[in-house]
Formats: structure tokens, sequence, C-alpha cells
């Protein structure tokens, strides 16, 4: 590919989460603001997950009616949508609607909906600039407003690199690699039945081997199979839904400087999973399991911290705020690699093994968000404080 067709994919790759993984590290500004409080990120992890049925949809779409879905027109109407919420987010964030006798952010909360159906380490830094948590009372470099302007700014690039993509004279004039594309246009069923089973990319393994199941290439036992897609959904279940959801309850008692460092630092530790991941493709199933093992350790001691709220263990010294930092850094990196592997792994197997990748994904992170949301929000396991009021012992 050319230069200026691989500039545009990566610019296109950059809208696909930029607005909500936006949303995660502006909100220790939103959380202090906003009535939801301390709530809030339990509140976004259920939104999320239920503005999913999108690729929901496109997975069914995909297995029982191969070719027919227009997926560049789903892009272009996604993609818009984002751009239009983002833009809209600047303007209403802070508007309340009393529902049921409590004023609630109905607009943060519908547009966080929109949002979902749509990379982490831009906003990431924009949000460093920002300085979201140099001090509890001290206002932030610039306000939330510009904050999503800018992140409405992204995802306009994203929508016009598509276009770019699609109809760019340079772009165009490439010659097809013959594998499977968007299915827009119409394919034969022989050619469409290749392109599943061909990988997109050569799978690294020897190239004489003998099928160990119909899955994919057939490299993998139904056995590691089912191991893989349980640790890509339990992975996902902790990164997307489980933790993030106590997120403010497991940093805040620190002070918001803690958690504006963990929410901004946990977001640039997944794009640096995925660099490292380009260097080192290592597809051990050993070294995934290891890997979740440390990850989900780390994620058990977020989640003390979270349930002692709002005295969690070394409140009162500032190594408890640098360790909780390090703790999402460590987290999220080990689990980012992980996710990336097994993306690697499942690319090798063909198209149809991604999609069921993304369909996995999905259902991890529905059902970390269904266990935690009751937990969070109605059962009030965890306890919210103010770290300036609050007396610990």
């Amino acid at each position: 590919m050319s230069l200026l067709t691989h500039l545009l994919a990566c610019l296109f790759g950059m809208g696909s989460w930029v607005s909500i993984n936006g949303l995660w590290v502006e909100l220790p500004l939103l959380v202090p603001q906003i009535p939801e409080g301390w709530y809030l990120p339990s509140y976004l992890s259920v939104l999320i997950q239920m503005a999913n049925i999108g690729p929901l949809f496109v997975t069914l779409m995909h297995r029982f009616r191969p070719g027919v879905l227009n997926e560049s027109a789903v892009i272009y109407l996604i993609v818009a949508m984002g751009t239009v919420a983002t833009f809209l987010l600047a303007f209403f964030w802070k508007e309340t609607v009393v529902v049921a006798g409590f004023p609630r952010s109905v607009a943060l909360l519908v547009l966080t909906f929109f949002l979902a159906g749509v990379s982490g380490l831009l906003p990431a830094l924009v949000a460093l600039v920002q300085g979201v948590g140099v001090a509890q009372y001290q206002p932030a470099n610039f306000s939330v407003e510009v904050f999503f302007f800018f992140l409405s700014a992204m995802m306009l690039v994203c929508l016009v690199a598509f276009l770019l993509l699609n109809y760019h004279p340079a772009v165009a004039r490439e010659p097809p690699n013959g594998r499977y594309t968007n299915g827009v246009k119409a394919k034969s069923q022989s050619n469409r039945k290749w392109s599943e089973q061909k990988s997109m990319m050569e799978p690294f393994r020897p190239v004489q081997q003998k099928r160990r199941s119909s899955f994919g290439t057939g490299a993998y036992s139904w056995m590691q199979v089912v191991y893989i897609f349980v640790v890509l959904a339990w992975t996902n279940a902790l990164t997307n839904t489980v933790l993030p959801s106590v997120q403010s309850y497991s940093c805040l008692p620190y002070g918001n400087n803690a958690y504006h460092l963990s929410a901004t630092m946990a977001a640039v530790s997944n794009p640096l999973a995925c660099f490292i991941a380009m260097f080192f493709p290592i597809r051990s199933l050993l070294l995934m399991g290891a890997l979740t093992v440390v990850g989900s350790g780390v994620g058990a001691y977020i989640m003390f911290t979270a349930v002692l709220s709002p005295c969690p263990v070394l409140v009162h010294d500032v190594s408890g705020g640098v360790i909780i930092v390090l703790a999402w850094i460590l987290f999220v990196l080990t689990l980012s690699y992980v996710k990336v592997i097994i993306g690697v792994i499942l690319r090798d197997e063909g198209h149809s093994a991604l999609v069921w990748c993304g369909a996995v994904v999905q259902l991890g992170s529905l059902l970390g968000a269904i266990t935690m949301f009751p937990l969070v929000s109605v059962f009030n396991f965890f306890s919210s404080g103010d770290p300036c009021n609050t007396t610990c012992p």
C-alpha cells in the first residue's frame, strides 16, 4: 500500500473508540460536576454495552446473510453519529432533567449511548495537557467543552479519511489483494467461501500441518479454541466494564490527581501494548495465560481498594496514590497485550474467526456490565467519599 493509504487508514482507525476513550479520561472533571457523581462510570459501562446491539446485528448478518450488508454505509452512519454526538456533548453535557424526583444528566447519558456505536492515545495525551486533576478545586487548563470539541474534530477527521479511502483516485487505483473486503459488492458463493477460509495474513506456522479442528485453518484444537475465547471474554470483561465501573472508587480516595493520572495513563497503556505487540507478537498460549493471571492479580488489588473506599490502604500516604496509578497502568498494559495477541492468533484463522472475536469481546463486556451495575448502583456495595473532607482512621 502507498504511504497515503497507510496514513488514511491510521486516521480512520483512530476514530474507532476515540469518543468513548476520550469520555473515560475526562471523567475526573465530569464526576464532581454532575448529579450521578461516582456512579457515572457504572452508568457509562451499561450504556456502552446496551449500544453494542449494532455489532451484534452485524455479526448475525455476517452469519446468516453474508455479503448482503453494506458495511461501508454502516461505517459512514456510525462515524457521522459519533461526530454529531461529541459536538452536542460540548453544549449539553452538564444539562440535567428531573427524573423520578432526582436530577439526571439525561443528555450526557443519551449522547454516550450513540457514541458507543463508534483510539485512546490522542485523547489521553490531550487530557494530560488539560490537567483535569492538578488540584481538587483548581480549574483545568481548558474546559470540558473545549475537550469535547476536540473529540468532535477527531471524529470528523476519521470520517473524511474514510471518504478518501473510498474515493481518492490514488487509493482507488491500488490493485485489490483478493481478500475479503466488506461485502458491498456481490461475490459468487465460491469466492465468498474462499475468502472466508483464507487467512488475512500469512499464518506464523509450518505450511504442512494436520488439521486439529474445523475452526479456521485447523491449527488449534477445540479445547485450545475454547481456552482462547474464554480468556478473551474474561480480559474484556475486566478491562471494559468490571474495573472501569469502580475506577472512581479505587482512585478518588487518593485524590483527584491520582484519578486523573490513572485514567489517562491507563488509556495510554492500551496503544502502548499494541505497539509492543507489533515487534513481539508472541503467539504462545502459555504466555497468554501467565499474563492473564498477572493482569487479573493486579485487577484484584484495584478491586480491593475500591471495596475499601473511601478509606483504602495507604490512603494517607503518597505511596498509596503512586501504587494505584502504577496498578492501573500494569493492569491495562498486560491485559491489552493479551487481547492483541488473541487478535493476532484469530487473524491468522481468517475473517470468520475475527467476527467471532468481536462477538466474544462484546459478550464478555456485557456480562461484566450486568454483574457490576447492580453492585455499584443498586446495592451500593461501594462507598464514595470526598478526598478533602473524608476522615479515615
